[in-house]
């Protein structure tokens, strides 16, 4: 476990959108798909593979070229005909298997993406997913945080390539189970104290999803997010978030610009989605549909 002193984290710095645009990687002209990243979505299990169409059709809307989306078998008809653009791998069941037996099996992807509805069974495969997968950056989220929250030995394997992406609750499974943090974590600054400790501690970016959401980074820098609303709180919106980070860093992002530009990108879609349809209305599919928005916001403060 991570017993070192409680850090305090720097002052936070608020993303605006020309300090993001200056974070864009250009697209070349001459760009096909082999050259703009192939992805890895580990996601879904039985009654909850829209998790896993969500955080598809997110991560192509960021930009990647290629992705292969693996998820168990009972989810096959569902992610083929939503997602026609994604390539599928189907297992048996998540929990005891894994996208591929051997190190080598990951060299064709550039990133991976693993947590959205795998299940809070999904142990082993977590564990060959973070041993296999190295040295690519990863996106852990929702139930690989639970997993990882209660198997505080696999840390070492996300130094310096992981982004975790929890909401308050799971990052106060993270802070008892990584951090040995016993109470006193229910207020906003000592929630956020754990996170920077994690982030400095465990060598990893941790976006602390929220309103604003804070990006803290291993060495003790803090991004805050001035965007976002609350018609974003409705499910699956954290996939949404999930699979825009996995496709930035399967570009080649690195860790700190994917999760900054992907908080901002995800926020920035949230407010137009709300603004055309109302907080009460918003779906998490709604996010998606106005991320082309956002992308072009961007580009022209850029």
């Amino acid at each position: 476990m991570y017993r070192g002193k409680q850090y305090l984290c720097s002052m936070a710095s608020v993303m605006t959108p020309v300090r993001m645009a200056r974070m864009l990687r250009p697209r070349p002209d001459d760009a096909h798909k082999g050259t703009m990243g192939h992805a890895l979505l580990v996601a879904g299990s039985a009654g909850v593979g829209g998790c896993a169409v969500l955080a598809a059709e997110s991560c192509l809307r960021a930009g990647v070229g290629k992705l292969t989306v693996c998820t168990p078998v009972c989810n096959r008809l569902l992610v083929q005909v939503s997602v026609p653009e994604a390539v599928l791998r189907t297992l048996p069941h998540l929990g005891v298997n894994a996208p591929s037996s051997d190190a080598r099996g990951y060299s064709q992807w550039q990133a991976v993406g693993i947590g959205p509805g795998i299940g809070p069974d999904a142990g082993v495969l977590l564990h060959s997913v973070l041993a296999l997968s190295a040295p690519l950056p990863l996106a852990v989220d929702a139930d690989a945080l639970r997993v990882l929250a209660v198997c505080p030995e696999w840390v070492g394997l996300l130094r310096g390539r992981a982004v975790l992406t929890p909401h308050g609750g799971e990052m106060l499974a993270l802070a008892r189970g990584l951090l040995a943090c016993e109470g006193g974590l229910s207020g906003g600054d000592a929630l956020l104290r754990a996170v920077c400790r994690l982030a400095v501690e465990a060598g990893v970016w941790v976006v602390l999803k929220g309103h604003p959401t804070h990006v803290c980074h291993p060495d003790g820098r803090v991004d805050l997010c001035p965007r976002g609303n609350a018609g974003m709180a409705t499910a699956g919106a954290g996939d949404v978030l999930t699979g825009i980070v996995t496709g930035l860093l399967a570009q080649g992002y690195e860790p700190g610009q994917a999760a900054s530009l992907g908080v901002w990108l995800h926020a920035t879609a949230g407010d137009r989605a709300a603004g055309r349809l109302g907080q009460e209305a918003m779906l998490a599919r709604d996010i998606i549909a106005h991320l082309c928005e956002a992308w072009s916001e961007l580009h022209k403060a850029g």
